[in-house]
């Protein structure tokens, strides 16, 4: 046997929360209902009561719940951020994962006890960066950006002053990490501080031809056939015409997928493995996490003779964002 990441798992909803924790995650990641969080869609994320059940539960099982306030606070406007951070550590969180300077810094100041987990927002790819917010905040973990190759990873690892944590199941990001000046020039909103790649107020669906076409702010960003799937719109997984060719002109929907690297991910080590997907429903959210559990308990049993199962990638595959999967910047043999 040997230790195997934490198992962090997304919830956008209590039912997910209650799914994730039924299928074997060691951790849920949850936000408030507002935009501090990453994922700030309507109906989605858990009102205060909401949270206090979800913790109850997670609690009651001898699982975690992290809160995600990863956006970045406003002028005139940090009010918010804290109090949201006040609440969720009065309704018991285990820690929150934040990037602001000014939220971190209030969490350390107010709620020493609770950790702090540098969110993946925060950017922080080389070892002097995890310095300052490990000295300067007392963070206790790092989310490292979806950039790092494998043996960056490991360059990291050795002589990092908190515990690393990386993305393993879920949509990618060509920005970084959220900082996307397309969905901000199309909708002078950004991700950063509002919470949402594509803002629900300026999607529009409309069918035309027998084809259902979407706009973002006005501006056509695809057209699906009726037997395609249709995910959630982004312009930088839209279809565009160029060179007479309609094409994905920035990236192709895919997921990302590291268990062929589960036990290089181990060995590291890194301390927790993240699942993608706050706004995924509680079926995936369950066979998601029901999957990586499988895999990284395999994992701790024999690392050495580990090997992923088809029916883990098969699964997985039936799940991955346009039905592909990549190991993204982890696999660059070119390093």
């Amino acid at each position: 046997m040997v230790a195997v990441p934490e198992l962090v798992c997304p919830a956008g909803t209590l039912a997910a929360l209650e799914a994730a924790v039924d299928h074997g995650a060691d951790a849920v990641y949850v936000g408030l209902r507002n935009e501090t969080n990453a994922r700030n869609f309507p109906g989605l994320n858990l009102t205060q009561s909401e949270l206090a059940s979800g913790v109850r539960y997670a609690h009651n099982r001898k699982r975690k719940v992290y809160l995600a306030l990863n956006t970045y606070a406003q002028p005139g406007r940090v009010g918010l951020w804290r109090q949201t951070a006040d609440q969720a550590i009065a309704a018991g969180v285990d820690a929150v994962i934040a990037a602001d300077l000014a939220v971190l810094r209030h969490c350390a100041q107010h709620h020493p006890a609770v950790p702090r987990h540098l969110s993946v927002q925060g950017s922080a790819t080389n070892a002097e960066s995890l310095r300052f917010y490990a000295e300067g905040f007392g963070a206790t973990r790092a989310i490292l950006p979806r950039v790092l190759a494998l043996n960056q990873v490991v360059k990291l690892a050795a002589g990092a002053p908190l515990d690393l944590e990386v993305f393993a199941f879920g949509g990618l990001c060509v920005m970084v990490e959220g900082r996307c000046a397309l969905s901000s020039y199309a909708t002078g909103v950004s991700p950063n501080t509002c919470g949402a790649c594509s803002p629900a107020s300026a999607v529009r669906w409309e069918e035309q031809g027998g084809r259902r076409r979407v706009r973002l702010n006005g501006i056509l960003i695809d057209a699906f056939e009726k037997t395609e799937k249709a995910g959630y719109p982004t312009i930088c997984k839209g279809r565009f015409k160029v060179d007479n060719r309609v094409t994905y002109a920035l990236e192709e929907p895919t997921s990302l997928n590291v268990l062929p690297i589960l036990a290089d991910l181990a060995r590291i080590p890194v301390r927790a493995i993240k699942i993608e997907g706050r706004q995924r429903s509680p079926s995936y959210v369950a066979r998601v996490t029901a999957i990586m559990r499988a895999a990284l308990d395999a994992c701790a049993r024999d690392p050495a003779g580990f090997t992923v199962r088809p029916e883990w990638a098969a699964g997985l595959a039936a799940l991955s964002e346009g039905h592909q999967q990549t190991l993204g910047a982890f696999h660059r043999p070119w390093r």
